[in-house]
């Protein structure tokens, strides 16, 4: 009888403890900012809005919430894709370039649907990687290191003789004018030009 007594105890001990993991929510393992992803990845593809949050960090968790206000959306709606365009790929899309630096991590990660990489932010919050996307917003993530997609623009724009600023994109809104430049009056102006000079 008292064995029994023990055995009932101890079960409804087992079964709070359960009962009380399960309504904080699913616990995501990430040793790594790559593995972060992948979990990242299962999770909207399993459409599971516990799990996706799950994977995420608390501020981050703030930010959806604030965004789904704004919006006038739920914050199942604004978890779907989990907050990246490269989990509409139909498989595990290709990851790479994994930094870290202390608690902030990055990984990039192939967005099919742009046909670019994407440079996304983690830290590690209760001993796990997670998403960070909240903090990149709120100023307070830490880059790991310039990207390898970067890198790779900017020796590009190298090769191609400096063309281009790295992250600029030409803007046809500029309206070039031409202004003359006047003679001047003094004797010594065999070396000065009256060509046109382009300003902006």
């Amino acid at each position: 009888m008292r064995n029994l007594i023990l055995l009932a105890a101890l079960f409804t001990i087992v079964s709070s403890i359960v009962a009380c993991s399960e309504a904080a929510g699913p616990t995501v393992t990430a040793g790594s900012p790559t593995e972060a992803y992948q979990n990242l990845y299962n999770a909207v593809k399993s459409k599971n809005t516990d799990a996706i949050r799950a994977t995420m960090t608390k501020v981050t968790q703030e930010f959806v919430k604030n965004a789904a206000a704004k919006s006038n959306k739920t914050e199942a709606e604004v978890y779907t894709n989990g907050l990246t365009a490269s989990t509409f790929a139909e498989t595990m899309p290709e990851v790479r370039d994994e930094r870290i630096n202390e608690n902030f991590g990055a990984v990039e990660v192939w967005n099919a649907r742009d046909k670019r990489w994407e440079d996304l932010p983690f830290m590690k919050e209760d001993g796990q990687w997670k998403l960070a996307v909240g903090e990149a917003f709120a100023g307070s993530y830490k880059s790991p290191g310039v990207g390898r997609a970067r890198k790779e623009a900017e020796a590009a724009n190298v090769m191609r003789g400096n063309t281009m600023i790295p992250g600029a994109t030409p803007n046809p809104n500029i309206d070039e004018k031409v202004v003359e430049v006047p003679k001047l009056p003094n004797a010594n102006t065999a070396n000065v030009s009256n060509k046109p000079v382009p300003q902006k």
